[in-house]
């Protein structure tokens, strides 16, 4: 990568995960889904998953969220159902459908993550991984100090 600038980190980041994104919704494409679609199929417990715990798992805006939710259920890929013990939690659960859909993206993630372990040595995929948890650590303790 060259540029002329002094890239920031996080403009390196951004551009590697607008690739990345491309990527797996081009993939998703094909079957008819979304990134968005397919990280909420991973996500989601085999027991179910409280609607209020994905968005925070997502990085996703309630509207958003919502929205997505909507579309899943239309396609038949997840059902709601309302939890058996605190009956104003609602469970997020997976159709049949929704886990054959769980099992392509995890075969897509899976693959491409194998092609990166290929060509990445593991001390230096160690270093990106101690790299990238401490800068979320620090943009978590700006969010935190911006609130």
């Amino acid at each position: 990568m060259e540029n002329t600038h002094n890239p920031t980190i996080d403009f390196y980041i951004r551009q590697t995960w607008h690739k990345i994104s491309r990527l797996y919704n081009q993939q998703a494409s094909e079957h008819g889904s979304t990134i968005s679609i397919a990280y909420i199929l991973l996500i989601i417990d085999k027991d179910g998953t409280p609607s209020t715990q994905l968005g925070p798992r997502m990085g996703m805006e309630p509207t958003s969220l919502s929205r997505t939710l909507k579309t899943m259920e239309e396609n038949g890929l997840i059902y709601r159902k309302v939890d058996g013990v605190d009956k104003r939690k609602v469970l997020i659960l997976l159709t049949e459908h929704g886990i054959s859909m769980r099992k392509l993206s995890k075969k897509v993630v899976m693959d491409f993550n194998e092609k990166l372990e290929a060509k990445i040595p593991k001390s230096k995929l160690k270093t990106y991984f101690e790299v990238m948890e401490k800068i979320d650590q620090i943009a978590g303790e700006e969010l935190n100090g911006i609130k």
